[in-house]
């Protein structure tokens, strides 16, 4: 049999349509062609495991084979037996302290990869339903090998610091996709939680938005002679694209079928907990099951590769008299018809949880036991400096942003959160608003530094002290450049077009206002066959004036639409804002519309302040030849109007600052038909 390392292997599976292709045709996964038999006759590329650990293999050549870890496997499971060993915890059920990392790029809660919290307990109950074989859930089954696995799932409710969490871990790693080589090398050792103490869960977007999920299988730390740790521990854990994670029967959210159930982690943790596909590498080269030690599981009928959709009769080996087991768990059947681990994989199970490193110290883990909490317990993390710090051109400029969860037991309705870079004077920023325990609040606000150390802390929550101390402060450094100025339009109504390529799947994009919300989207498309062209996509966009707007195209495969383009023109296509096709994994373009008029737009385009930064007075200069009648209103960093006024000459321009706190703030000016937005600093 061939030999395939073990302790790194990473099950890359479930990976759904044709789309892993690359544009020449080749159907490759790390470097390597794909096995035919991994293909199935629609064409899906359904798991890359065999290819991903032959990789590991030329790396790792050390690391032990199936046959070492079937070996000392099949002693560990004899031990099990003569001793008569049970699962240790509370009846025999042992409980698994869970922590689901979030990973997203900045998306606001409930959209695209930032799933909500409802969405990852969704998955946490799936999996207990499916390895507790509950009655009255999809995961029970009546067929006399189904076992109970005896192992529950817990979201962890203590993190690394002894802190309260809800055990969802929610990091803004400021990529719009991730490479499975990415994930190991930067996003696992960026977020990982102690291995020993908590089962790690990503959900991503992956960059080949057509792959389901994978896991790291366990190893046998008793083996001598093999490299056994290489890396391993900070990357241990199961992963799932977006789409895939949690059930749509149970919550709302991008879901796409028929992998919509949750199945693909029950899958990717049958992984993590020693179990085998059940056609193993060298499926029906045997008469039996055992004999050819396809899964090294004697209750799971032979296969002879895995099956798709749900082919109820299936019979893969002839030379042995028992149908597929489709059913089972650990086949590529969709989720809904997927019930079962058996008597024999549960024994796997048993034994793994009772042996592996890293697999046993789950078992005696508190992490998924509560610790005291407070009525009034806040808890601050500063958001990621994405683009290395720069400034959105739609945001205002040397913007911080910081979450504030609710870890206490009484709704969060005010708090005040100090700040200061550099550990200069604090700043207060108030927050109110309405945080049930453990939902979360984005606080913004600007500073005059570009660049520093940002420190900020919780000075009172609920009107009163914060009675938790331990997760009151964070810092973080940062860096801003300068923000590039959109270009102006002095138009309503835009046009976009899309000639996508043929391969429409790796294809989204989308349009934001100033405030992140979407207003229009698309894709992923259809994949198309060679020679094949999309119709274009053209749309009318009405945008409301005085706005800024971010246009992002994004390529999964990382090449680009060539030879598809798309653009956005106005003016009846007369003026083009943006137009390409040839780019990498995406492309950004931000415009504003604060005018709607060319006849006075150049001059009410030279409107000013000065001085800037003020430490008295401010003025705006408003040009010979522009009527001066309208209102000014005038906002702080956070948002807040600190005052309105009505103009009708340029003495009402004038603006008195000593009163005000040091800090950015900003002037929404409207005279006329036209809007614009200044901004100054007070010193």
């Amino acid at each position: 049999m061939k030999k395939i390392t073990l302790i790194l292997s990473l099950f890359i599976c479930f990976s759904s349509v044709v789309f892993a292709q690359n544009k020449s045709g080749d159907r490759t996964v790390f470097g390597k062609k794909v096995d035919p038999k991994n293909i199935t006759p629609s064409g899906h590329i359904r798991c890359a495991t065999t290819e991903y650990e032959q990789y590991l293999r030329e790396q790792y050549p050390k690391m032990e084979s199936v046959e070492q870890f079937e070996n000392w496997m099949a002693q560990k499971i004899e031990e099990q037996k003569a001793i008569q060993e049970v699962a240790s915890q509370s009846g025999g059920i042992i409980y698994i302290p869970v922590v689901v990392h979030v990973i997203h790029n900045g998306d606001a809660y409930g959209t695209n990869e930032n799933i909500t919290d409802e969405q990852v307990q969704s998955q946490i109950t799936v999996m207990n339903q499916d390895f507790r074989k509950m009655s009255g859930t999809p995961g029970f089954n009546s067929n006399p090998v189904g076992a109970d696995t005896q192992i529950e799932f817990v979201l962890a409710k203590v993190d690394p610091n002894g802190n309260p969490t809800n055990g969802i871990n929610r990091i803004n790693l400021c990529e719009n996709s991730w490479s499975t080589a990415d994930i190991d090398a930067i996003v696992k050792p960026t977020t990982i939680w102690d291995a020993t103490q908590y089962m790690n869960m990503w959900s991503v977007n992956f960059t080949d938005g057509t792959l389901l999920g994978y896991a790291q299988f366990p190893f046998a730390s008793t083996l001598s002679g093999l490299t056994m740790a290489v890396n391993t521990a900070n990357t241990d854990g199961v992963v799932a694209g977006y789409r895939f994670f949690g059930s749509s029967a149970l919550t709302t959210g991008a879901f796409q079928a028929p992998f919509d159930r949750g199945r693909t982690m029950t899958h990717e943790v049958g992984h993590f907990v020693g179990l085998r596909h059940i056609w193993g590498d060298d499926a029906c080269s045997g008469t039996t099951n055992v004999a050819t030690n396809e899964d090294f599981v004697a209750d799971t009928p032979a296969a002879g590769g895995p099956n798709g959709g749900c082919p109820a009769g299936t019979n893969s080996c002839p030379s042995v008299p028992l149908n597929d087991m489709i059913e089972n768990y650990m086949d590529y059947t969709d989720d809904t018809c997927m019930n079962i681990f058996t008597t024999g994989q549960k024994t796997r199970i048993t034994t793994v949880m009772n042996n592996s490193p890293r697999r046993s110290s789950l078992k005696t883990s508190t992490k998924d036991i509560a610790i005291p909490l407070f009525a009034n317990d806040g808890e601050v993390k500063i958001e990621a400096y994405c683009t290395s710090g720069a400034s959105n051109p739609c945001t205002p400029a040397n913007q911080h942003q910081v979450y504030l969860y609710n870890r206490g037991t009484a709704n969060l309705t005010s708090a005040t959160i100090n700040y200061n870079v550099n550990g200069g004077a604090n700043t207060p920023v108030n927050w109110t608003g309405n945080l049930a325990p453990n939902k979360y609040a984005l606080v913004s606000f600007s500073t005059v530094q570009n660049t520093g150390t940002l420190n900020v802390s919780i000075a009172s929550a609920n009107g009163g002290a914060d009675q938790r101390a331990t997760n009151n402060t964070s810092s973080k450094t940062f860096t801003f450049s300068a923000p590039t100025v959109p270009t102006n339009y002095e138009y309503t109504n835009f046009t976009y077009t899309l000639q996508g390529d043929r391969f429409g799947a790796e294809t989204t994009w989308n349009l934001k206002n100033a405030a992140g919300t979407v207003l229009y989207s698309g894709g992923p498309y259809t994949n198309l066959a060679a020679g094949q062209t999309p119709a274009p996509i053209v749309q009318n966009w009405p945008l409301p004036v005085n706005g800024c707007y971010t246009f992002t195209i994004l390529d999964s495969y990382g090449d680009g639409i060539d030879p598809g383009t798309y653009s956005i023109t106005t003016n009846s296509g007369a003026v083009t804002i943006v137009a390409g096709g040839v780019f990498t994994t995406n492309e950004v373009t931000s415009f504003t519309n604060n005018s709607l008029s060319s006849q006075s737009f150049d001059l009410f385009d030279t409107i000013s302040l000065y001085p800037n930064p003020a430490k008295e007075m401010v003025t705006i200069s408003v040009p010979q030849g522009l009527d001066v009648n309208g209102k000014f209103d005038l906002y702080n960093a956070i948002g807040q109007k600190i005052t309105s006024k009505k103009v009708s000459s340029q003495n009402d321009l004038i603006i008195n600052t000593n009163n005000y706190q040091v800090g950015m703030y900003f002037i929404n000016l409207t005279i006329g038909e036209y809007s614009k937005t200044l901004r100054f600093i007070k010193e």
